[in-house]
């Protein structure tokens, strides 16, 4: 009998095969996506002549951050989903994803954490609107940092 693989050991495995793509691939990637069960693997290149495609609607529960309370406010922020440089938007000089009064849906991107030459999305939990940015542009979060605060739409007509 075979023993279950080690997720760790998954994980280590499919860290070290992401770095070494994205050194094998020609220009700047904007986005790589490795999955183990079920085998998936995508790569996006940054593209100045193209808008982004709009984020897809399948959960990825892991890469998600969740709307939780910011610490001392009774509101919802969106959070890091990991330690890196956050970026407001897209590429430099490009208007931002959000702004402050902007009204974000579950899973719209409002920002992107880049790690390891990596681009992680930023991703809505919930509905909200946005009342307070609270990391500056190209500064340095850690995982689960409140990035930017909501103002939840339920019970409210707007």
């Amino acid at each position: 009998m075979s023993a279950a693989p080690d997720p760790d050991g998954v994980l280590e495995g499919l860290c070290r095969q992401a770095r070494q793509l994205v050194a094998e691939l020609a220009g700047p990637v904007r986005r790589v996506r490795l999955r183990s069960g079920g085998t998936v693997l995508e790569v996006e290149w940054h593209s100045s002549a193209a808008p982004a495609p709009a984020p897809r609607a399948e959960p990825e529960p892991a890469a998600r951050p969740v709307a939780e309370p910011v610490a001392g406010a009774d509101r919802p922020a969106v959070r890091a989903p990991v330690v890196g440089t956050y970026y407001r938007a897209p590429e430099p000089g490009a208007a931002p994803f959000v702004a402050v009064g902007d009204v974000v849906r579950p899973g719209q991107v409002v920002g992107i954490v880049e790690a390891m030459k990596l681009m992680n999305e930023v991703t809505a939990g919930q509905a909200g609107r946005v009342v307070e940015l609270l990391v500056e542009d190209g500064k340095p979060v850690e995982y689960d940092q409140p990035l930017i605060a909501l103002e939840p739409l339920t019970g409210r007509a707007g």
